[in-house]
């Protein structure tokens, strides 16, 4: 495979394509509301009407207004929303200049023009199962630039200039860490992408594993490249299997054309992507009990250090990503640092992707520019609480984050203002809550995760965890005292500074935050 035979391929996808094109969302929300069914019955109109010369159906990945599925698009320019197989006729009808009455949806909303698609610019475009739609959007002609006329070291330089962050959660420098494997000495390297998303309320790495395979493959290929690994990992929770189908059929399809394996792009650069399905433990995000899974072990975290970057799979240095970390590698390659580095704020360039949840209108993936305000996300992106309910709060982060305050809606979303509120910014979930909920209960339901979640090698989360769930328990059942509030926050102090992992270290949060901003809830409670 060479660059002419990929530019080749490309023409070919789009000299094929039909004048008219419906996409079908076929991501994982969709599917679960028929849009399967509604993908044939569409294609069972077009064949009966003797349109399939100039009419054609695409099964694609998200299209982001999750709550409104199952989504079909025709073109660009019309969206249809809850379509169902009876609604296939009026859709073919309107093409042809009929009426329809298939309910439609506004892409003028703020929902999709206040967006910025860096890491979501294929998702409900590209079909996840071919390989030749992906490379129709230009894919893989970033790894061929890489291969063939830059260096490993300008390949980490470009990723370090471009200021991106890792989408995981913590926001350490992505050029960073892959400067130091680079640098680390080792017979060999291994490159992971972290797809252990297990936050409640979060579905943004499944989203793009889904709608975009192949924009993750070509990332950790780039990757492997620059630090200097030929064996790469996609770690991934069994509960994705959608995701996990698409993602073997990507790298199969990758390797029958050369662009997986041995001598990519004729060079000397071999890379291999294997898939490694974990059980579903929240502990196994933590990049330690990660690489301990994958190695066969029972999945706990330990200490650091060594880093990874170090000392990692099988104790060779190994470099970490999240999913969404890797997506925005391509784009950065192709448009230059400079450009990435131009969007989002001083410290957090790029977007950042998010999936909206709990009580808000537009419920779905949203991907916005670092620095948008919260109110700009919830209010008018999502549309507020529906039936004229008032926001209340909102969590990101997950059990390791912590809610926020309607008074503070005003914040920029970006690594550092979300730490001043409590919170962090974690791999993206963001939960609405309206008036009618209780913060109390919300800080109980978290720790509950985070007790059940606990791997129970360190005592402070093994037992803290617990403590601190019984207290959370009588405080919501009205059955505590000052005292137990006291003891509380002194239990949160201990857990959050003496646990071995960042699960435990983190449980505390929600709490430390709905303390902070609804305290007045907890005293309600008190006896």
């Amino acid at each position: 495979m060479d660059l002419t035979e990929l530019i080749a391929i490309a023409h070919k996808e789009k000299t094929a394509s039909k004048p008219v094109e419906i996409r079908c969302c076929v991501a994982a929300g969709c599917l679960s509301a028929n849009s399967q069914t509604v993908k044939q019955r569409l294609q069972e109109v077009i064949t009966a009407e003797n349109l399939t010369e100039t009419v054609e159906v695409r099964g694609v990945g998200c299209m982001r207004l999750c709550c409104q599925g199952p989504l079909v698009q025709v073109d660009d320019h019309t969206l249809y929303q809850q379509v169902t197989p009876d609604d296939a006729p009026a859709i073919i009808a309107a093409l042809q200049g009929g009426e329809t009455t298939v309910t439609k949806g506004d892409l003028n909303h703020p929902f999709f023009t206040s967006q910025m698609p860096i890491v979501l610019e294929n998702s409900g475009k590209v079909d996840p199962e071919r390989i030749q739609s992906y490379i129709a959007a230009a894919g893989y002609q970033a790894l061929h630039h890489v291969l063939r006329e830059m260096t490993p070291k300008e390949v980490v330089d470009t990723v370090t200039a471009s200021g991106l962050r890792g989408r995981g959660g913590a926001g350490y420098p992505t050029g960073v860490k892959w400067g130091t494997v680079a640098k680390s000495p080792g017979e060999r390297k291994y490159v992971i992408c972290n797809a252990d998303e297990g936050d409640p309320g979060a579905f943004m790495d499944r989203s793009v594993l889904e709608s975009d395979p192949h924009r993750v493959l070509e990332g950790m290929a780039i990757a492997g490249y620059a630090v200097g690994a030929n064996q790469g990992y996609i770690y991934i929770r069994a509960e994705y299997p959608i995701a996990i189908h698409r993602l073997q059929t990507a790298i199969r399809q990758a390797q029958r054309l050369g662009l997986l394996g041995s001598q990519i792009f004729d060079s000397s650069f071999d890379f291999k992507i294997d898939i490694r399905i974990g059980a579903g433990a929240y502990v196994c995000g933590e990049e330690t009990a990660l690489m301990a899974s994958i190695e066969g072990k029972r999945g706990t975290p330990h200490p650091r250090p060594p880093y990874p970057a170090e000392s990692g799979l099988w104790g060779y240095p190994t470099l970490i990503n999240n999913v969404e970390t890797y997506a925005n590698i391509t784009p950065i390659i192709r448009n230059g640092a400079q450009w990435f580095a131009s969007i989002g704020t001083a410290k957090s360039k790029g977007t950042k992707v998010f999936a909206l949840a709990g009580k808000i209108r537009n419920t779905g993936l949203i991907e916005v520019p670092m620095g948008t305000t919260i109110s700009q996300i919830v209010e008018v992106m999502g549309g507020g609480v529906p039936d004229g309910g008032v926001v209340k709060a909102v969590q990101t982060g997950g059990p390791s984050g912590g809610c926020i305050p309607a008074s503070a809606f005003d914040t920029p979303v970006d690594y550092e203002s979300l730490t001043e509120l409590g919170s962090i910014m974690g791999s993206g979930g963001m939960i609405v809550m309206d008036e009618t909920t209780n913060m109390v209960d919300v800080a109980r339901y978290f720790m509950e995760f985070c007790m059940d979640e606990s791997c129970g090698k360190c005592i402070p989360c093994r037992v803290g965890t617990v403590q601190l769930y019984q207290l959370l328990t009588a405080i919501s059942e009205g059955k505590a005292t000052q005292t137990d509030l006291e003891l509380l926050e002194e239990l949160c102090d201990m857990v959050k500074h003496t646990s071995l992992c960042g699960l435990g270290q983190s449980a505390p949060n929600p709490v430390f935050s709905t303390l902070r901003y609804f305290r007045h809830e907890y005293l309600e409670l008190l006896k």
